[in-house]
């Protein structure tokens, strides 16, 4: 097993990361390598929603259920696939007009991956904060204070 950790702070308001976040058909907005997303179960989202992804060029195939969801403040997942199986938890908070979102995964390799070991963990750790740096760009680009969105000419 490898966790992996990590924590962002994103300038927007903590509903909207949360809503986000909890929907994975937003994913591939910003995640390159998730090539869809769709839905399993009716809506709305919330304990006990799950999603079938699919990443990269082999199209990979992940199911994902919501096993926690605690609007605004945390959401638990659990995602399986062929090369592994991860559990845990994404949290969030607020400060001042931003959010504080931690992640905490604990993932269990299979097959040659877990040949792996502790290179698993930092190659994971890598691409978990590249892609909620993504988000957090798309959020923050969404949510700018409307001056800070006027060209130079109109000030």
């Amino acid at each position: 097993m490898v966790r992996i950790r990590g924590e962002l702070t994103i300038a927007a308001p903590i509903d909207a990361v949360f809503a986000t976040v909890a929907d994975s058909r937003n994913e591939p907005a910003f995640n390159p390598s998730m090539t869809s997303v769709e839905l399993l179960t009716p809506e709305p989202v919330g304990h006990g929603t799950k999603f079938r992804a699919f990443m990269g060029r082999r199209n990979l195939e992940m199911l994902v259920e919501v096993t926690d969801f605690e609007p605004p403040h945390r959401i638990g997942s659990t995602v399986s696939s062929t090369l592994m199986d991860t559990s845990g938890a994404i949290t969030f908070s607020s400060h001042r007009e931003h959010t504080v979102m931690s992640w905490d995964w604990e993932v269990t390799p299979k097959g040659w991956l877990r040949l792996l070991g502790p290179g698993l963990g930092l190659v994971g750790k890598r691409a978990e904060r590249r892609i909620w740096s993504a988000m957090r760009d798309m959020l923050e680009a969404d949510h700018q204070p409307a001056d800070r969105n006027r060209s130079t000419e109109d000030r």
